[in-house]
């Protein structure tokens, strides 16, 4: 149980955070001059110390080199005390749970093996993954002597909370001078390229001792950033950028991709911030990646009309666009659209609000790679085989997408028409697209409402679960601004177009609830939430429960509705900070 750290706003594994000291500390930071270490018990015993409100005390540990048993390290673990004050205990990450330090009554983990695994991703992924799973959610991480201006970016991508200056000032006594770029040594600078405090005198002057004071500047400085960067929700975007210029930490980002468990479950499911697609490693986001997952598993196409496959637009939402508007006009609602995209895949129409597909920037080469072709094309194909349609007209560029199309077409059995001469905008392309419909029945707009009311229910909450919740409902107010209500007229959820998802009134809750659909449910203790659940208050919450999901929350003298703060398994084992941003709650 921590009392002394909180959490307060999450960008993926990454948080910004308050450690409660007599003069707070705001994280990610150095904790340099705020941490007093009680020592090591391998060379003397030590005493408790008293509790100072002050600094961080890391309680006496034992430290072990990599690949010790666990039962060695249960035998020599060490008592954690409960102080009144804010502590931290050392814990390693080969066996996070031995020794009893994954349980102990503290505020922060100092990962022993620190220096062990920076400088290597899988050994630092596989360290940070395991503390990070076996400690409560709501402690903060310290790794000491490993932080550079150049790595602490994708140090905080991975959920590290604490650092020092040391490596940073070891640097600068051996003559290198470091930055976000990596590091030189002095004799080699023939100006100084940073304006901090430390560098405004001349070259000549500037000896290790100011190299020193320079390199812990530019690191804080660099933690400004990332602080910046996290309560922006896009960290990840500096990080594609900032870990190229160092190999492992290249290798550091795609590792964590590649554990989807871990990153998945910590992305936020709406952001009302820019997604920059800017490198071929933003197809494994754990957000394009979740998106492509329930446009391919949960959403189904509820029009009998042929489809319509074309491409994407610069501006978001398609349908604003000038290019889209044409294909519209020619369409007429005849067929159902889906747009075609890297790095998000297959966008169907009905989903086109819903983060992140109105929330990306890409960079337009009118070249593909061979990655982007592949990940669309498998999206593409997996979404055919789901959904049935009578036939696929791809009214698509030669560049790219109609490779993707001529990969899909041989894998899946349903014929394809191509339409497009030159480019999809000219006047024979789009003459072409609307003869290529003649005779397909119009749907109205009651129907194309309601299957988009249907499609972000489904996405949002579970395959089939748009028809569970919804088997009748009337639709009010224009798109994108949809009030959803049933027959008797009462108002069961709005529409919201920042993030494309629905947002449920306590009638459409209880709707939830009573339907087939996955119910995502918080169950709190017995009060009456107002305004929000805090942690303390939660009994137990769904395991599929990410940030920014609706929730329905459930007590013995409450039924309320809200958005999640933090993901299920966080909320069940934080002592501290918003679970629930409870939109309307009433007493049982």
């Amino acid at each position: 149980m921590t009392d002394y750290f909180e959490v307060h706003e999450r960008d993926g594994a990454a948080r910004l955070g308050e450690l409660r000291l007599d003069s707070p500390l705001r994280t990610p930071a150095l904790a340099d001059d705020v941490t007093r270490d009680a020592g090591s018990l391998w060379n003397a015993e030590r005493e408790i110390p008293d509790a100072d409100d002050s600094v961080l005390t890391v309680l006496p540990h034992r430290a072990y080199p990599a690949g010790t048993r666990e039962e060695v390290i249960d035998a020599f673990a060490p008592d954690y005390p409960d102080l009144d004050g804010p502590t931290a205990a050392v814990i390693t990450g080969d066996a996070p749970d031995a020794g009893g330090a994954a349980d102990a009554p503290v505020d922060a983990y100092v990962l022993s093996n620190a220096q062990g695994v920076v400088g290597h991703a899988s050994a630092l992924v596989d360290a940070v993954i395991a503390v990070r799973e076996a400690v409560p959610a709501d402690t903060a991480l310290y790794l000491s002597g490993v932080a550079t201006p150049l790595n602490v970016a994708t140090l905080a991508y991975a959920g590290v909370d604490l650092f020092d200056a040391k490596r940073a000032r070891v640097k600068g006594s051996q003559g290198k001078y470091l930055t976000d770029e990596g590091e030189r040594f002095l004799e080699d600078l023939d100006e100084l390229p940073c304006s901090c405090p430390a560098c405004q005198v001349s070259r000549e002057e500037f000896d290790r001792a100011a190299c020193e004071a320079h390199n812990v500047n530019a690191l804080e400085a660099e933690l400004r950033r990332v602080r910046r960067r996290v309560r922006e929700g896009r960290l990840r975007d500096y990080v594609e950028g900032q870990a190229r210029h160092e190999q492992w930490l290249t290798a550091t980002m795609r590792e964590f991709d590649q554990q989807y468990a871990y990153v998945e479950e910590r992305a936020p499911v709406v952001r009302d911030t820019e997604l920059a697609a800017a490198t071929s490693d933003t197809i494994r986001r754990p957000e394009i990646q979740r998106f492509a997952e329930r446009v391919t598993g949960r959403y189904r196409n509820r029009f009998r009309n042929p489809l319509v496959l074309v491409p994407c637009s610069a501006r978001k939402p398609y349908s604003e666009s000038q290019s889209h508007s044409q294909f519209h006009d020619a369409i007429q609602f005849r067929a159902h659209l889906a747009s075609m995209t890297s790095p998000i895949g297959v966008v169907p129409q009905e989903l086109e609000l819903t983060y992140p597909a109105q929330h990306y920037d890409t960079v337009v080469t009118g070249r593909w790679s061979e990655d982007e072709k592949g990940f669309v094309a498998e999206v593409l194909r997996r979404y055919l085989e789901r959904n049935e349609y009578p036939r696929v007209v791809a009214h698509v560029p030669e560049d790219g997408y109609r490779d993707i199309c001529e990969r899909v077409e041989e894998r899946v059995d349903v014929p394809f028409e191509y339409t497009v001469e030159d480019h999809p905008t000219t006047t024979e392309s789009i003459g072409n697209l609307m003869s290529t419909l003649d005779g397909e029945l119009k749907y109205t707009k009651r129907e194309r409402q309601h299957n988009t009311v249907r499609a972000i229910a489904d996405y949002m909450l579970g395959d089939g679960a748009g028809d569970d919740l919804f088997d009748e409902l009337n639709t009010r107010s224009r798109y994108p601004k949809l009030q959803v209500r049933d027959d008797e007229g009462e108002l069961l959820a709005t529409m919201v177009p920042t993030y494309g998802a629905l947002a449920f009134t306590l009638a459409g809750a209880r709707r939830w609830v009573e339907s087939d659909a996955p119910t995502k449910t918080v169950e709190i203790d017995s009060f009456v939430p107002q305004g929000s659940v805090l942690a303390p208050g939660v009994v137990d919450a769904a395991d599929d429960i990410r940030v920014g999901d609706e929730v329905v929350v459930e007590g013995p003298r409450a039924f309320a509705v809200g958005r999640a703060e933090m993901h299920g398994a966080e909320m069940r084992s934080s002592t501290r900070g918003v679970a629930v941003d409870v939109r309307h709650s009433e007493e049982r």
